[in-house]
């Protein structure tokens, strides 16, 4: 299999660090880009980086490397990402894999998708911290707060090394629409692995995915089972591509 795997916010190709091994040595192609203007591509953040651009960024990766039947997959805001992906190439897409994330309709942005009131604060946010166009967090408590109480991430090893990498995401990640319309890609097959973490936004796309008769499957996990759970994760990555 040829796995394409997309980092959410904050975040980057590194994320995934844990897991590609695993799936590499059961003989599987991994792919981890990083989206521009995070984790080794911070210094390409711009006001102007947004939604459209990371689409395009997998796109590329896509295109360039002339990769075939991919089992591509997203968490939480990847979820945005990978959407937009298998809308504009649903012939390179074997399996879309939602892992955790966001599942957005047609002409929603990320803004859309998280519970109305927290917009505003969101906005506050970046124009206090983030110079008017970069989130710096999803809520002001420091990272390692977040980490450990949110993400439910504790090991030290694990808060060691993701800790530095977290960098702040251009507000247009959140603030840019989805296109969603190509009926090609409503024909892909998909997946939704939902975790324990408890999110009620992820209960109810894990929901209607299965009512709208996708693939569904549970790991006993934190929000980031590629970080804390990633054997478990790569078995079940096999299992739905399989």
């Amino acid at each position: 299999m040829t796995y394409v795997l997309i980092h959410p916010a904050w975040f980057g190709g590194w994320c995934w660090k844990k897991l590609t091994p695993l799936l590499r040595a059961q003989g599987h192609e991994v792919f981890t880009p990083t989206l521009t203007g995070l984790g080794e591509r911070a210094h390409l953040a711009r006001p102007e980086t947004g939604l459209e651009m990371h689409v395009r960024d997998i796109i590329n990766v896509i295109e360039y490397e002339d990769l075939r039947n991919v089992i591509l997959v997203g968490n939480s805001s990847g979820g945005m990402v990978i959407t937009g992906v298998a809308d504009h190439m649903p012939e390179r897409i074997a399996h879309v894999v939602f892992l955790d994330a966001f599942v957005p309709t047609d002409g929603q942005s990320m803004l859309d998708v998280i519970p109305p009131d927290r917009r505003p604060a969101l906005e506050a946010f970046v124009q206090k911290e983030g110079n008017g166009w970069l989130l710096p967090r999803f809520a002001p408590p420091p990272w390692e707060k977040l980490v450990t109480e949110t993400w439910q991430v504790t090991e030290k090893a694990d808060l060691d090394w993701i800790l530095p990498r977290l960098c702040p995401t251009p507000f247009g990640h959140f603030k840019e629409p989805v296109k969603r319309r190509n009926p090609a890609a409503e024909k892909l097959p998909r997946t939704y692995i939902r975790t324990q973490w408890p999110h009620p936004g992820f209960d109810r796309y894990a929901g209607a995915a299965s009512a709208a008769g996708w693939q569904s499957r549970k790991i006993a996990s934190s929000h980031l089972p590629y970080i804390t759970h990633p054997s478990e994760l790569a078995a079940l990555l096999q299992e739905v591509a399989g």
